[in-house]
């Protein structure tokens, strides 16, 4: 299976936004559920949010609710995550995977190569 690419990261402001994109693989976006994660620097890598495969629904971190929207466009095989508000712990490399939850934890598999995200002023 390809890879899924990440797109849309940068230095924002505090408040700012961001969308990120993540382009996957027919047989990814097909056939499973996909997710963000993000890791700050000297931190692990953390879920963010999840959109299923079976109905689109989201699924999110407490940190993202309210503030980040996901999505998936079944036409063009595109995962996106709107992010409003940024603040400077946002600061991570953000990541699109294949995600999979178990006992309440998320993991993520066949990951891109992320995309850089910097909130500060």
């Amino acid at each position: 299976q390809a890879q899924p690419v990440e797109s849309g990261g940068g230095w924002v402001q505090p408040g700012g936004s961001l969308r990120l994109s993540c382009a996957a693989s027919e047989q990814t976006y097909s056939t499973h559920t996909m997710g963000w994660f993000r890791q700050a620097p000297e931190r692990e890598r953390e879920f963010v949010a999840a959109v299923w495969l079976s109905d689109g629904a989201p699924y999110y971190e407490d940190f993202a609710k309210g503030r980040f929207t996901i999505s998936r466009d079944n036409a063009k095989k595109m995962i996106y995550l709107q992010m409003n508000n940024l603040k400077p712990e946002d600061t991570a490399v953000y990541y699109c995977a294949q995600a999979s939850v178990s006992r309440g934890v998320w993991r993520g598999d066949h990951w891109g190569q992320g995309t850089q995200v910097t909130v500060s002023s």
